[in-house]
Order: structure tokens, then sequence, then C-alpha cells
């Protein structure tokens, strides 16, 4: 049987768009028509779309008053409620405050998609004093809420579904909005925090090419180490949810990998983190930010342990900016 395509609309609020940016190098050889094969159709999109602006504020008028259907709501970007409540800092083209606008969308959307951690969290632009009152769709921070409110449900009965990272991975959101196009997407694919768990349910750390080094605990001393970032050079890897080390960007690349530390830019508050991003806020010489499985006794028992037994290899590479030891070559059988 048929069906007819869904039709998504994607707006941007307060953000820089790079979450769009992130989309375009999605692994496939043409977005659009990739869209297309899983029966979605682009209503329109303010950086990718071709209409003028009086054409694409009759697309979406028409989906606020239901001449189109609305089947995928997509927000990038925060919200922002400021001054005063008024939303008076981000005005549409008609003169309307934007966030009224999205509430409307919203209500008669059968999904609603928040894409990157502004849109699901508040991100960047609530960070500081947050003047504008940014926040995201339906957090606000880690705290339910946001612009919908905790008891928001769709058309379809989900919540809304928060797409997070700084910038998202392009292929969480083409494997979202496959998901939700196939109905394969339930209340059950979303975590806590309402990330699709499919790269929630992971963490940075797995698949991280500096898993030996943690597991001795040889740490990098500057950026340029080979080491783990954990220790002095505040990577939180192994709190932060999400599958990047294994779901390789633009397919070989990672921030770790690039030599950066993860700064858990999936999390609800990660903006500010109350450190600098590359440092590792530590009490009594122990990191404060434990790997979130690990009860702190377990941490400090095994720390000890393993970097009693760091091999000379092992030690010698963390502190280097390229490999200076390299395994010794047995002459006896593997066993």
């Amino acid at each position: 049987m048929h069906r007819e395509p869904l039709n998504l609309l994607w707006l941007q609020s307060g953000g820089c768009g790079g979450c769009t940016l992130s989309l375009l190098n999605a692994e496939c050889s043409n977005l659009f028509d990739t869209l297309e094969s899983f029966g979605i159709h682009l209503l329109w999109h303010p950086s990718l779309s071709e209409e003028s602006a009086q054409e694409a504020r009759r697309i979406i008028d028409d989906c606020a008053s239901g001449a189109t259907r609305l089947d995928i709501l997509c927000l990038e970007g925060s919200v922002l409620r400021g001054p005063h409540g008024s939303g008076g800092f981000h005005l549409t083209t008609g003169g309307n405050p934007m966030m009224m606008l999205i509430e409307k969308l919203a209500a008669i959307a059968k999904h609603t998609v928040a894409i990157g951690s502004c849109a699901a969290f508040g991100g960047v632009t609530s960070a500081g004093c947050n003047p504008a009152d940014a926040c995201g769709l339906q957090f606000e921070g880690d705290l339910p809420g946001g612009l919908l409110g905790r008891d928001f449900r769709d058309v379809s009965g989900l919540p809304v579904i928060n797409i997070a990272g700084c910038p998202t991975h392009p292929n969480w959101i083409i494997e979202t909005l496959a998901a939700l196009a196939t109905g394969v997407l339930n209340g059950q694919s979303l975590d806590v925090v309402q990330r699709p768990r499919m790269y929630a349910d992971h963490l940075v750390h797995h698949g991280c090419t500096r898993n030996e080094f943690y597991e001795f605990k040889a740490s990098a001393h500057k950026p340029s180490d080979l080491g783990c970032l954990m220790e002095n050079l505040g990577c939180k890897g192994t709190q932060a949810h999400a599958d990047c080390n294994t779901r390789l960007w633009n397919g070989e690349g990672s921030c770790v990998r690039g030599g950066y530390a993860c700064i858990a830019c999936t999390e609800p508050g990660f903006e500010e983190p109350g450190h600098l991003f590359a440092e590792t806020p530590k009490l009594a010489g122990i990191p404060i930010g434990l790997p979130i499985d690990m009860p702190k006794a377990w941490f400090v028992v095994l720390a000890s342990l393993s970097k009693s037994a760091t091999p000379k290899r092992v030690k010698e590479n963390a502190v280097s900016d390229h490999q200076v030891v390299v395994p010794i070559v047995k002459k006896a059988r593997q066993k």
C-alpha cells in the first residue's frame, strides 16, 4: 500500500546553525534523496531551501493553519523567551515571537524533534546569566519543562525527541528520522532525557583508541600526547552518552581521535562545567568526574594497581606525540 510521504518542517532559533552544517556531512550521496527514500518530504529548511521569504512564510502558515499536514517539526537552536517572557528577542518575518510559532506548530505536529543540545536542553545559548532566557523545547538543562512543559506529548503520544549533541552527529539525525518514518521509534526508544537510545545507550569511551592508556592510567600531560585525556585534560568520555568512537564522524574521526578531550556535549549542562574544558578538576589528586558506573573507592584501588603495572611501552608512549616504543615481537606462538 502506498503511503503519503511525511511532511518535515525545519526551523532554526537561538543557535549557530552547526547542526545543519553537520547534517550536510551525513554519509549519504544526497541528503534530499535519502530523506525521500524513507518517505520524508522536506517542506522547508531555512538554510537548504530555495524559497523566498514570502514563499517560506506561506509554507509555515499553511502548516500552522492545518492546510498542510505537519508530520515532523524539527527545531535547531534554543527557544529565546526573553525579554521578560515576551519572546521579543526572536521575531518571525511576520513580527510575532518565534516561541509562539513553535508552540503552535508543536501542538499540531505528529512528531516534534529537538536538533542539537541547544534545542534539547538550552545548550550554549543558555550559558552564563542567560540574558535571552534561552531554553530547550522540553528541558531547561536537566530539568523537565522548557518551552512546552513537562507533560507535553505530540499527536502520536511521544515527548520531544532530543537528538542532543553540539553539534549532533549527522547519522543520529538521519536514523532518528528514518525510525519515525518507518514507525519503529516509540517511548522505549528514548532514554531518561529523551535522547534516542540507539546512540545514547553508549559511552564515548567505547571504542576510544586511547583505551589501553586508560586501562593503565597512563595519562597525557599536554594536548599532543597520546595518553588518556581523562586524568589531566578534562576528558569526560567515560561519562558522556554517545557512540562517537564507534560511529565515527566523516567516517574516520572523533574529538578524542583528533587530540581533544570529550566535553560531554550530548549531556544537559555541558556548556557550564564549572572549570576549563581542557582541565580535570580533582579532590586530593583524584578526578571528581569518575566513570559513571564506578564507585570512587574502586577507582582509587584500580588506578593504583594499574599504574604500578604499566608497561614501559605504554608509559613512554603516553607522554609522546607519536609512538616511541612499539610492541615487542615474540618468537613463540601466541597462546
